[in-house]
């Protein structure tokens, strides 16, 4: 069945963005984000989790055991460059101090509770943390090259809802800290055997990042940040911000700061090019509306001929897939530095949208190329296990919802 959108008949109050607004806008965020904290990185016998912490909590921490700042560069070479989770596996600190290192603190990865393989080798882990709460995460390999890309969730559930996708599905339950989401990436590593971090000069089977998980990044971003900064640190995985995308829907005041910060690449969840529709099926769009987002873009520091926005859209059959909206999609990034990924709707149980047949496709596309962007189809991958873009939904929601007698 195609999925009916009324239109949105209510008025719309156009905002003009501000500093002020934005600093604002940016606070009321953060005070919402602290709602969701997740728990404290320690063990339940007091051990505190190395992962997750900046070189300078790490410095803290070994002056508080009596033990000199270097040491915190030690340690983050073989947390981060080396992979070891065993303090005795670290041969340039002395045993004396391993085990010291070892009555107070760990090394962890959240724990795999199911790991599958698509029969395009795209591969889904199932993780597990400390509280319980379960996130997904996908690495899919390059089709060419022994390359890949790892998409990283930021939040149990997700607080968006947008229509067409399942992980919206689920409500939000917390957001996931520095650890977890840095833990994400290390523990698919180890599960590719990719360790030590390979230097500049050297391929990486893993070698790209995108935040494109469970959860709305921007809506978690001072943990968000503070992992992308693990993970860019030269001395350790050493992961270039032109390896790293983040995808947001459009959390306006976010992408400034994420931009001056960060400098990663940015994707924007587009999905709509009227208000009208955006409205219903990214509901987000009602608080920042496609004029703000624009111009957010616009604005975005990182954004270059090189290093150019993706926007990200889902083929929606009889929804958003006409050549008229194909048309307002080129106005709409004209001037930007911009390219389109066209992404076939992926269906998953109870949806009632379907997607945009080969043919509508094909014309949507070559409107967008017409116009000088490039705009490919993204093949979809990782199906046969609810792994492609906009599928995932934790096995344990799943679960927990399947034992649920009908009402």
């Amino acid at each position: 069945m195609t999925a009916v959108i009324h239109p949105d008949i209510r008025p719309r109050i156009n905002s003009v963005a501000s500093d002020d607004l934005n600093a604002a806008e940016r606070e009321r965020i953060h005070a919402k984000s602290a709602l969701f904290a997740p728990p404290e990185a320690r063990l339940a016998d007091g051990r505190r989790d190395l992962v997750g912490l900046s070189r300078e909590e790490l410095a803290v921490l070994m002056t508080e055991i009596g033990e000199k700042p270097f040491r915190a560069k030690q340690l983050w070479h073989w947390i981060y460059h080396q992979g070891a989770t065993d303090f005795s596996a670290m041969t340039t600190i002395a045993k004396p101090m391993q085990a010291k290192l070892a009555e107070h603190f760990v090394v962890s990865r959240p724990t795999t509770a199911t790991e599958q393989t698509s029969v395009d080798e795209t591969r889904k882990f199932l993780f597990r943390f400390r509280d319980g709460q379960e996130a997904e995460t996908v690495y899919i390999p390059d089709r060419r090259e022994d390359r890949g890309a790892v998409c990283i969730s930021s939040q149990v559930g997700c607080t968006l809802s947008c229509t067409f996708c399942h992980t919206g599905t689920q409500k939000l339950v917390r957001n996931l800290g520095p650890a977890e989401i840095v833990g994400q990436f290390m523990a698919a590593r180890d599960s590719y055997g990719e360790w030590p971090s390979p230097s500049a000069d050297m391929p990486r089977y893993l070698s790209t990042i995108v935040l494109m998980g469970m959860g709305e990044p921007l809506y978690n971003y001072e943990n968000v940040a503070k992992a992308m900064r693990i993970i860019m640190d030269g001395e350790g995985i050493a992961l270039s911000r032109r390896r790293i995308t983040l995808s947001t829907s459009g959390v306006v005041p976010m992408m400034d700061r994420c931009g001056d910060e960060l400098g990663i690449n940015l994707a924007i969840s587009l999905h709509a090019v009227t208000n009208e529709l955006r409205d219903q099926i990214v509901p987000l769009n009602r608080k920042y509306p496609i004029e703000e987002l624009i111009a957010a873009c616009r604005r975005y520091p990182a954004a270059s001929n090189s290093r150019r926005i993706t926007f990200e859209y889902i083929m929606l059959r009889g929804v958003n897939d006409s050549e008229a909206d194909a048309r307002e999609l080129v106005r709409l990034i004209r001037d930007l530095p911009a390219k389109v990924n066209l992404i076939p709707f992926n269906p998953w149980p109870g949806s009632d949208f379907q997607p945009s047949t080969r043919q509508q496709l094909a014309k949507f596309a070559n409107i967008v190329m017409d116009a000088g962007f490039a705009s490919p189809i993204r093949t979809p991958r990782g199906q046969d296990i609810l792994a492609a873009c906009g599928q995932l939904k934790t096995e344990s929601e799943r679960q927990r919802r399947s034992a649920t007698p009908e009402a």
